[in-house]
Order: C-alpha cells, then structure tokens, then sequence
C-alpha cells in the first residue's frame, strides 16, 4: 500500500478551514454547491480524491481561489467586495438604489442593505415571512418608516426596529442614506 499524497492533507485543510472561516457547517456547503454532505465530509477528512468538476463547486460555494486550496494556502482571512462589485438593485421609478452588502449565502436568514433615497423615494414592501423583523439605521437625511398601521420619523443616527411580517414602507422627503439590516426568524 502506497502513502497517501500530501495533496489530499493539503487540500482536506485548506477546504476545511475555508468552511469554517466563512462560519459555514457542511450541510450549508453542500446546498451552496450542490456536492453532497457526505463528499464534502470525506473530502475534508482526505478520504477522497474530488473531481475537478466537485472542487470547482466547492471553491465557487466557499468564495475561494481555486489554485490557492492545491497549493495549501490558508483561506484570507479578511474577504473584500470591491465597491464595484457589491451586487446592486436600481428600482425603476421609486428614487431608490440597493446595494446587498450581505453575502449570497445569508440571503433568507440575515440580509443587509444600503439604501440610498433619492427625493420623494420609497421602498414600499408586502409582508415577509412570520417572525421577520427590520432593522433601519439613517446615516444621512431622515425617512419616514411605517410597520402595519404605525409612523415613525427618523433622522440622521436614529434606529427604527419594527416588524416585516405586515405591509411596511421607508420613505425619503429628500435625499437620504440608510443601512437596513433584514432578520428572518
């Protein structure tokens, strides 16, 4: 029986803490990529040798270079979004731009946001899911958030928490600056 090569070790590490260092458990790699729980498992173990094709959706899941996880190089451990390429929304005729600043993978569970009003913009919402709460911080400007039937009126620094399970808005008079976190229970 030969040795195993150092590639796997080198590879089951860097795999590993890639996973771990974007905080991700194996079921949650397994549904980015589309490679069973198992796989990545025995990958991560160095109990089995991935296709090219398995470690292109592991590294395309985990955000990392693909080069980098055979040479063994640890994952960053600082991971940054150019400006230019944070995914961005234009609402057609509302007076608003959204930039996501979350990651792809906390989409359903923990989003955030930065909204940027132009004068007389909204962002007018129907109900999300039971339990959904949203957290609006105003860094500029002031708006007008409704939850159900209440108002609230904030200004530069102010922190709105108010239910999104019920018909809910954020409204701009003038131009206005906002970071929205969205929590889903």
């Amino acid at each position: 029986m030969t040795a195993r090569p150092d590639i796997h070790d080198r590879l089951a590490a860097s795999l590993k803490a890639a996973r771990r260092s974007k905080g991700l458990s194996l079921d949650a790699v397994a549904k980015l990529s589309g490679v069973s729980r198992s796989m990545v498992s025995q990958i991560e173990r160095g109990e089995s040798s991935p296709t090219v094709a398995t470690l292109w959706n592991l590294t395309q899941a985990l955000h990392v270079d693909f080069a980098g996880l055979l040479e063994g190089r640890a994952a960053p451990g600082v991971e940054v979004v150019r400006a230019d390429a944070v995914p961005m929304i234009a609402g057609r005729g509302t007076g608003l731009r959204i930039r996501i600043l979350s990651p792809a993978e906390d989409a359903g569970s923990h989003e955030v946001y930065e909204l940027v009003f132009a004068a007389g913009g909204a962002l007018v919402s129907d109900p999300h899911g039971p339990g959904c709460r949203e957290h609006l911080t105003v860094l500029e400007g002031a708006l007008a958030v409704t939850s159900g039937g209440e108002e609230a009126r904030l200004g530069p620094g102010d922190v709105a928490r108010y239910a999104a399970d019920r018909p809910h808005a954020i409204r701009a008079e003038a131009p206005a600056r906002a970071v929205l976190v969205v929590q889903n229970s």
